[in-house]
């Protein structure tokens, strides 16, 4: 992961925004425009596919509600433009979005860290809230842990439980069911 500061100075915001989005980035890296920064980040490793792999598969199997998981969307947020490692929305949410779309009506937002687990600690979490996303889940790697944040309320949320790798985590509505965690270990 690379970081460069982004800073505003006399440009401006609009300028920072368009310079970001004319970034050229490798194959399978990703750019995220974070709390003013620039970040940028290498394809993920076989542990952390293996982690969207085994969420992908529990929600498709286990929600009883139509919904799309999208890898890698781009949503702007009041405090960036970030990429989820994994989205939720209501079926066909994003049909006729551009690369970049709004987070209005996503229903979950998940991360599982990498190289900068600070950036999906804080930053994205607060964005995420900012956004209104209802559910931000945290698959934190280097700490061993689930988190699922819920009922955002300005620029975080209110209510967070947390377990170990190997626990489960019951999720709400519209999920309403049990997230087996123990294939994190």
């Amino acid at each position: 992961m690379v970081a460069m500061p982004a800073v505003e100075g006399p440009r401006g915001r609009d300028d920072l925004v368009q310079a970001f989005l004319e970034l050229d980035t490798p194959p399978g890296y990703k750019a995220e425009l974070v709390e003013g920064e620039i970040v940028v980040t290498p394809p993920p490793d076989g542990a952390h596919e293996t982690a969207f792999s085994l969420l992908n598969r529990q929600f498709m199997r286990k929600v009883e509600i139509e919904l799309d998981i999208s890898g890698n969307k781009g949503l702007i947020t009041p405090k960036g433009r970030f990429i989820p490692d994994g989205t939720l929305s209501p079926v066909g949410h994003f049909e006729h979005a551009d690369s970049w779309a709004s987070a209005t009506g996503v229903l979950l937002v998940f991360e599982i860290t990498s190289t900068n687990p600070h950036k999906d600690r804080e930053p994205k979490r607060r964005g995420y809230a900012a956004a209104g996303i209802p559910c931000y889940l945290l698959i934190d790697r280097s700490e061993g842990m689930v988190t699922l944040f819920t009922k955002p309320e300005g620029e975080d949320y209110i209510t967070r439980t947390q377990v170990e790798f190997g626990k489960p985590i019951d999720l709400p509505a519209p999920f309403s069911f049990t997230l087996d965690t123990a294939s994190l270990r």
